[in-house]
């Protein structure tokens, strides 16, 4: 009981942290640096308009429940990941962590919506974090473990991402040259690198480096370590839930461009879905500044200007804005729960 009070207790920083006036400065900041970088693309936004007026809100709000029901596949792959890293501890952790049961698969996918919706609203991805602080909370596990949950979480999607956009560039670069294809290209398999790098840097090193840290940090290193090293079996059910959910994303671009009854193909589609999700990455709010100019780019390679950035304003408005109404009442309701609770614990 203990462990759940102090995890969920840490994370009332992370709320200051996100309500701050900072955190609004800088989230202004980011869409002024968007305004900025979009003025370049000298787009004819009367032409944007007209675009945007003939969306076909049917295909639209299809496109927008396909988002939402991607969260139900990341929640069961994140939940697996736990199982696999509980299943895979060894003595010392079992000691250290608590034995109650793994939030459930509808816990988690609101969880990573309550996740992304604090990356929307501040800088730094700390999202991530709030998302470590609550699981850990809901497990009994700790925010180290869960975080390592988190990375391992990241590492299979990066390598996803990176396989997808060498097959993609490389069929692109067939009929059309595009300097930012290949620069997200190089972007995604660095950091797919860096993240197996760090997970191989924890499997052959992690001893010997707490052995050399103090008590108190050595205990979270390897709680960390237990939660990123243990995540990786059932590859195969983690992969293929783990591309359902890339698929999802694919299919909601498609749908919000036809909903607008604009054409591109699939390669350009699958090149922009997930270059808008290397460029979510960059830790302005909810990437805002990078993925609108980039994913604007990347389309004018298929189709015109006004074409491009109604699309793009139409697939961010699901993917940024309802995360931001529809993410920000989940986060609400949940503190709220969870206040109470403690108000009544306390009585």
């Amino acid at each position: 009981m203990n462990t759940s009070h102090r995890s969920e207790d840490s994370s009332v920083p992370i709320k200051k942290r996100i309500f701050s006036l900072p955190t609004l400065l800088s989230f202004v900041t980011a869409v002024c640096l968007f305004y900025f970088l979009t003025s370049r693309f000298e787009l004819d936004w009367e032409e944007t308009g007209s675009n945007i007026k003939r969306l076909n809100p049917l295909t639209y709000v299809g496109a927008f429940l396909i988002y939402y029901s991607s969260f139900l596949f990341r929640g069961l792959r994140w939940r697996y990941l736990g199982l696999n890293a509980w299943e895979h501890r060894d003595e010392l952790t079992k000691r250290s962590l608590s034995n109650r049961s793994l939030p459930s698969v509808m816990t988690c996918s609101l969880l990573i919506l309550c996740g992304w919706f604090v990356n929307s609203i501040a800088w730094l991805r700390i999202g991530d974090a709030y998302r470590a602080y609550a699981f850990g909370s809901e497990s009994g596990k700790g925010f180290s473990w869960s975080l390592g949950t988190i990375l391992a979480e990241r590492v299979l999607d990066m390598v996803t991402v990176a396989t997808a956009l060498i097959i993609s560039v490389l069929l692109l670069s067939r009929t059309m040259e595009s300097r930012i294809s290949v620069v997200l290209l190089f972007s995604a398999i660095v950091m797919a690198a860096a993240l197996i790098g760090m997970v191989v840097g924890l499997f052959y090193t992690g001893g010997r480096i707490t052995n050399i840290l103090p008590n108190r940090l050595r205990g979270a290193v390897l709680n960390f370590k237990a939660g990123v090293v243990g995540s990786f079996d059932r590859l195969l059910l983690l992969a293929v839930l783990g591309l359902s959910g890339w698929l999802m994303e694919v299919l909601r671009l498609w749908l919000v461009v036809d909903s607008l009854g604009i054409s591109i193909g699939l390669v350009l589609l699958v090149v922009v879905t997930i270059g808008g999700s290397v460029l979510s990455t960059i830790p302005t709010p909810g990437g805002v500044g990078a993925v609108e100019p980039g994913m604007t780019a990347l389309l004018l390679l298929g189709i015109s200007g006004p074409e491009a950035a109604a699309v793009t304003l139409c697939d961010r408005s699901i993917t940024y804005l309802s995360v931001l109404v529809i993410g920000g009442l989940v986060f609400f309701i949940r503190q709220t729960r969870y206040f109470r609770g403690k108000k009544t614990s306390c009585a």
